[in-house]
């Protein structure tokens, strides 16, 4: 008798995990395809719409590649595509040099400071990149505090841009080089000691390759941001034409979309090669530290240190001086005759219509593009990650996840203007609204917020997946209890990030939003071309602030708060 309730037992726990597993099938199937259809709408399709403009007539036929052999034959625009690669080109040399020997000089020695430095090199990432222009107006403009440094050569044009652009690059590279520089095995250098071996000839021989995968990123990353900006060219650019402004030129100016779309394409191209050559080179990258690997730790050394201290003093310096000046300019009364402070500067209701309505625009577009953004990216690459169901569907949902690395956000913008505004389209009641600005944003940076979730996912043991099978737990449940407390800390990380660049982005916003859903940003170009530069500084220091004060905010829930709720993580 107990035999037969022990067998009945058994079939009853086999029917009650079958039918477990076949309805997590069905429910991971219905998820994954419905992360496939929302990364087809926000990413695929846009992008999709616009290489469909770039080959018709302004009549909407097919014309091929007309447009793009009527772009080749015109001057000016084959022009602005030389100035682009010129500009970006000239930049990255300048910013990786310097932003490598910063970089070292917080990993690799042993100067004071080195936080302050640090949070110095970051202040433009908490900025509009339109600011950097508008600070070296006062500094180097017509009626700039060191004009005179100029020697008579004008700030608007290839000049001021790519002093605003190295500006605007540089904590980007640093990120990238610090990660790099991190990584180091002290044996090599003991036994390169041992050996009699010069310092120099350690640099060359050690310090460089081990950081060269680094210095490729960081070099594609400066590249392709400098090639597809907008906010500079436009504030400091003058008559010089890039691409970029091109793109915003034939749109709105000209209302030439099929050309729009071929500047848009044709802006795509680099920042596309750039990401499939970095991604080659990091394939072939291999791991610099082994199991029985030494940390390297520098060795206080007095000209070295000295050195590295007088570079970082003058960058960290520089960046904080032009930046500070841009924000003593926004309280000025008269730039530079009448230098008494006052706030009439951010009463934006005298040059701008909205007033501080934009302002609490962006509030709102970053509140909702980081709560909806966060939600949507962790979960699916929960799904991606941890979910072994449905893996054609899973791998193309891992296409569609990181294609935004490799979009610009100007040419985002341009394929939202083309498929959300198209006559069939029943979405384009959206257009202008913002929900569309939401929906863009999110879609403009996905993939750093994918990536990132996916490092938290990999570290956590696939046997809690294992183990919630086995006492047949649903994985939604696995996810809720388990894998969200832990990655509380990356999903933190992930909002912020988005957070920040809603506030700060502005190409890829540029085309959409509406008289009721101007965004600071956009508030910002409006305010410059109106000639009311203090206004502009104002609003733009109002973002950075903003910007800066939630990211120490997300440091004091770090550290304060989540540091307090996982002391597992460190026991």
């Amino acid at each position: 008798m107990s035999t037969a309730v022990q067998r009945v037992s058994v079939a009853t726990s086999s029917f009650a995990e079958k039918r477990l597993v076949v309805g997590e099938r069905h429910v991971a199937g219905a998820l994954i395809i419905a992360l496939c259809l929302v990364l087809v709408l926000i990413i695929a399709l846009p992008l999709w719409a616009l290489l469909s403009k770039s080959l018709e007539s302004s009549d909407g036929h097919f014309v091929g590649l007309a447009n793009f052999v009527t772009y080749a034959t015109t001057p000016t625009l084959v022009s602005s595509l030389f100035n682009s690669l010129t500009i970006a080109s000239i930049t990255t040399v300048i910013v990786i040099p310097l932003a490598f020997f910063y970089a070292y000089a917080l990993r690799r020695s042993c100067i004071p400071w080195k936080g302050a430095f640090y949070a110095a090199a970051l202040v433009p990432v908490f900025a509009p990149s339109l600011l950097s222009g508008l600070a070296l107006i006062y500094v180097f403009g017509n009626q700039g505090l060191l004009k005179s440094w100029m020697m008579g050569a004008p700030l608007y044009g290839p000049i001021g841009i790519v002093v605003a652009e190295s500006l605007y690059a540089f904590p980007h590279a640093v990120l990238i080089l610090v990660t790099a520089l991190a990584l180091s095995d002290g044996r090599l250098r003991e036994a390169a000691e041992a050996l009699g071996t010069t310092r120099r000839r350690m640099f060359w021989t050690i310090t460089l390759p081990g950081a060269r995968y680094g210095l490729i990123s960081a070099g594609f990353v400066v590249f392709t941001l400098v090639i597809t900006d907008f906010g500079i060219p436009k504030v400091i650019g003058g008559q010089f034409s890039v691409l970029a402004t091109d793109a915003y030129r034939q749109v709105v100016g000209q209302q030439n979309f099929p050309m729009g779309a071929v500047v848009g394409i044709i802006l795509l191209v680099p920042a596309v090669v750039a990401y499939f050559v970095d991604r080659a080179v990091q394939r072939r990258q291999t791991a610099l530290l082994s199991a029985r690997a030494v940390p390297y730790v520098p060795q206080p050394e007095r000209k070295r240190d000295l050195a590295l201290l007088t570079l970082a003093m003058a960058i960290g310096g520089t960046i904080i001086a032009i930046y500070g000046t841009a924000v003593w300019g926004s309280f000025v009364r008269y730039w530079p005759y009448n230098l008494s402070l006052t706030l009439k500067n951010y009463d934006f209701s005298a040059v701008e219509p909205s007033g501080w309505e934009p302002y609490w625009t962006s509030l709102q577009l970053a509140f909702l593009t980081a709560t909806i953004g966060t939600a949507l990216i962790f979960t699916g690459a929960y799904l991606i990650e941890k979910l072994k169901f449905f893996p054609v569907l899973r791998g193309f949902a891992q296409f569609l996840a990181m294609l935004p690395m490799a979009v610009p956000g100007l040419v985002l913008g341009l394929g939202y203007v083309f498929f959300f505004n198209a006559s069939w389209n029943p979405l384009g009641l959206f257009y202008g609204t913002l929900t569309i600005l939401v929906v863009n944003t999110i879609a403009h940076f996905y993939t750093v917020g994918h990536i990132t979730a996916l490092t938290s996912l990999k570290q956590i043991d696939r046997e809690f997946e294992t183990v919630s099978a086995s006492l047949q737990v649903p994985f939604w449940s696995t996810f809720r209890r388990v894998t969200v407390p832990i990655c509380l800390p990356a999903i933190l990380d992930i909002a912020v990030y988005i957070f920040v660049n809603a506030l700060t982005t502005v190409s890829a916003v540029i085309f959409l939003y509406g008289a009721d859903t101007k965004l600071a940003s956009i508030a910002i170009v409006h305010m410059d071309e109106a000639g009311a530069v203090a206004s502009a500084a104002g609003m733009a220091t109002v973002i950075m602030l903003t910007a800066i004060s939630v990211k120490l905010l997300h440091l004091f829930l770090d550290r304060m708060v989540l540091g307090r709720l996982q002391r597992w993580r460190y026991r």
